[in-house]
């Protein structure tokens, strides 16, 4: 190279070098930034923990037998929300539920009535029942698959979310329901799928 190209190569990299950085970046890697994969829900994880572990961390006093074995849920009476986990036969969580939904008769502050610490029931990431569904898109990029669903006379957006993207020790995936009238979350479900 001659000794004039070697100082005008120079100059043009110190120049080129902060012009490529304050370049904004396109809106896919803007995408994929914002993608995020959750490992908890209730603070339990899916594939890791027991029931004994959720039954200690949420009193086996106020949870009930599902009907399934190894399945356990808790509801609290005076936010209508309910926790639901189904294990395999080694009693390991496959599957955990948040969901408003699935609500009865609610008794806040009547005899009987049961208070959970609802305020647990978020993702690693935030998430809680009665957030916005902007706030799902925020959070986890957009999903995998979305669509139209129905839980009775409610209509849903169903958003699902696989994280095989984030590698083979996180082999979670997440289904999200939300009312088409409110456009808020009501039921969520991390899942530890049998691979």
């Amino acid at each position: 190279m001659r000794r004039g190209w070697t100082k005008f190569s120079l100059c043009t990299s110190i120049v080129l070098v902060p012009l490529l950085a304050s370049i904004p970046a396109s809106p896919q890697a803007n995408q994929s930034s914002q993608r995020a994969n959750e490992l908890t829900l209730a603070g339990l994880r899916p594939g890791r923990d027991t029931v004994g572990v959720a039954l200690k961390r949420y009193s086996a006093k106020y949870s009930v037998n599902s009907g399934k074995e190894n399945s356990r849920s808790w509801q609290d009476t005076c936010t209508e929300r309910t926790l639901s986990i189904e294990a395999d036969s080694q009693s390991l969580i496959q599957t955990i539920t948040v969901s408003a939904l699935l609500s009865q008769e609610r008794r806040c502050g009547a005899k009987g009535a049961i208070n959970l610490p609802v305020q647990d029931w978020v993702t690693g990431q935030g998430l809680r029942v009665g957030d916005p569904q902007d706030r799902v898109i925020q959070l986890y990029g957009e999903p995998n698959k979305t669509g139209p669903s129905v839980h009775g006379d409610r209509e849903l957006e169903f958003l699902y979310y696989a994280f095989d993207w984030a590698g083979s020790a996180v082999p979670q995936v997440m289904e999200i329901q939300c009312a088409r009238d409110t456009g808020r979350v009501v039921e969520m479900t991390l899942a530890f799928p049998r691979l």
